[in-house]
């Protein structure tokens, strides 16, 4: 059998599969993953670099290991003057390349991945709230509406009665309120006491936000320390 003309030749690239991009770990890791780089200065070697960055791993909760140009860090209960309390661990290496070494940081955090997921949490426990409502819902089939049309009219002719009574004077000389009729009461607490799915979408929305600040605010934070520390005379 002969065998079929390859990928190659019939025009196909890696470059035309971008499939493969989306379904790779980093296109999903991101959400809780920050990468970086940082050029270090002309002449800094990394024992100098990681000597400067040393100071950052020594904090409460903080274990380090440095093997030649990387080191890797851990965090576990972390305190919150630390620097890096957003970030539970992560590697650090300095890479040498054609234009000068080259400081290459991997870092994880479980909070952004938590500010991700939490809004997906909270929409789904409104979807759920509305389920229920609507489950809950009074029905639409004909019985239903001859029982509703059946309570209307009943409620008609309790207003009618309660209105022809009339009101004892002397409550109404000491200025009692004037009893309420019966087909409208209950009608605004049967409205209060269903749930509202309003909380969900607003705390979906505020996890949201707080994502979105965090993930570009420590991507920078994280970078502006580095570099301070690494360029500090």
């Amino acid at each position: 059998m002969r065998p079929g003309p390859s990928l190659a030749a019939k025009g196909w690239t890696e470059t035309a599969l971008p499939d493969a991009d989306c379904m790779s770990p980093r296109f999903i890791t991101w959400i809780w993953h920050i990468r970086g780089s940082l050029a270090l200065a002309p002449g800094q070697t990394s024992d100098d670099a990681f000597d400067r960055l040393d100071p950052l791993f020594h904090q409460t909760g903080t274990s380090r290991d440095r093997t030649n140009d990387t080191l890797t860090f851990q965090k576990k209960d972390q305190a919150a003057q630390d620097k890096m309390s957003v970030f539970d661990g992560g590697v650090l290496r300095i890479e040498k390349g054609v234009a000068g070494p080259t400081l290459r940081y991997h870092l994880t955090s479980r909070a952004l991945l938590f500010c991700f997921l939490a809004p997906l949490l909270f929409l789904a426990l409104a979807q759920i709230t509305i389920a229920v409502n609507n489950f809950y819902a009074p029905g639409t089939s004909a019985a239903d509406k001859l029982a509703a049309a059946k309570a209307e009219e009943k409620k008609k002719a309790a207003d009618e009665k309660m209105a022809k009574m009339p009101m004892n004077p002397i409550d109404k000389a000491l200025g009692a309120p004037a009893p309420k009729k019966p087909g409208t009461e209950g009608k605004g607490d049967e409205d209060k006491e269903k749930p509202t799915p309003t909380p969900a979408y607003v705390f979906a929305g505020i996890f949201a936000a707080l994502y979105i600040v965090g993930r570009i605010l420590e991507d920078r934070l994280i970078k502006s320390l580095f570099k301070k520390r690494l360029l500090s005379s």
